[in-house]
């Protein structure tokens, strides 16, 4: 309660007070009125209109600026019941008015009233609190189970493609390292990373002797090889999720070639997704590096110069360069043991 007159205050503080479980505090003046409700979240406040330091409307305006003060009920007393203050009153963000000289009994049901209003709306936003919590909790369940999958499907690759040295965690890895250096929000890194695995998942469909071959593949089955690209793009085609759609792009576009001498569909420049030029250098770079049953594992130097060296032709000259800002973490992960597919979290 808010008013410069004593009296007024021990009336409203006496019929109040009778109402059953109300805690009153009382200001004699609206600064101080003010920095009470600054340090405590009232449920009402009743403020009178004429007052020096500022009127009732200016408090009101000032209480409904504070964020706890929203929604909380204003009521205005006053015995001017000019339309003109109603609306300057109702325009601050006053509740309700109480006319002077005060009736009781009106008083008493008017603050009963506004208090279970209050109440109502604490109730509310307790529920929408405990919602929003249910839902946050929910959902990190969703992505939870969401990673796992593609964690154990990236695993699954690993297996088929005869490697379990970790090549699908690096390029993941990798990719999100270079994804951090163009800038990418830390939601396209999240999604980056968990979508590279799944880059070669269209393999399955390979026969085994090819896929196992210990020399160089004749053209046919270079041309079976090539089709690992469009089974996976199929494996992952209409997905609802934006993971989902993302391991696709990236599925179907990652032996792309910047020049336009990839495949399976010859883009070239920035009409490859960027998703898919990013984990291209990944699992190029990785492939360099490790031993494969056509090929011995380059040393980790050259297969960085060769990265830097194909800039402009095979990678975006800009995902070459973000590759190269990011070489020192990328060498230190390459130091590191051998991780096969591990499953998030």
């Amino acid at each position: 309660m808010i008013d410069d007159s004593r009296s007024s205050l021990a009336f409203l503080r006496h019929v109040v007070g009778a109402l059953d479980d109300i805690e009153i505090v009382t200001c004699l003046r609206p600064s101080l009125g003010l920095a009470a409700a600054a340090m405590t979240q009232f449920d009402l406040v009743l403020v009178d209109h004429v007052m020096p330091e500022m009127d009732g409307v200016e408090v009101t305006r000032r209480l409904r600026a504070e964020e706890p003060y929203r929604l909380v009920p204003i009521v205005m007393v006053t015995s001017d019941n000019s339309p003109a203050l109603r609306v300057r009153a109702i325009a601050a963000g006053a509740t309700d008015f109480v006319n002077k000289p005060f009736d009781t009994t009106e008083l008493q049901a008017r603050v009963t009233n506004l208090l279970a209003l209050r109440q109502a709306q604490i109730e509310l936003a307790d529920r929408a609190a405990w919602l929003a919590r249910e839902v946050e909790m929910a959902t990190r369940h969703l992505v939870a189970r969401e990673e796992e999958i593609i964690w154990r499907l990236a695993r699954a690759i690993e297996y088929r493609d005869g490697d379990t040295g970790g090549h699908v965690s690096r390029v993941a890895q990798v990719s999100s390292l270079i994804a951090e250096a163009l800038g990418l929000s830390p939601e396209c890194c999240r999604l980056i990373y968990l979508a590279a695995p799944l880059h070669d998942i269209g393999k399955i469909g390979i026969a085994d002797a090819i896929l196992g071959k210990p020399g160089k593949l004749s053209p046919d089955e270079m041309a079976v090889m090539r089709q690992h690209v469009t089974i996976g793009a199929r494996i992952l085609e209409n997905g609802s999720s934006e993971l989902v759609r993302t391991a696709e792009l990236i599925t179907q576009s990652h032996h792309e070639r910047w020049d336009g001498t990839g495949y399976p569909d010859r883009l070239s420049g920035a009409d490859i997704p960027l998703e898919a030029r990013i984990v291209a250098i990944a699992d190029v770079f990785d492939a360099l590096c490790s031993e494969r049953p056509y090929k011995k594992a380059w040393p980790v130097a050259e297969a960085y110069r060769e990265i830097l060296s194909l800039s402009g032709t095979h990678f975006d000259p800009a995902c070459v360069a973000a590759f190269e800002s990011r070489w020192p973490r990328i060498q230190a992960l390459l130091a590191e043991p051998a991780d096969p597919v591990r499953l998030a979290g």
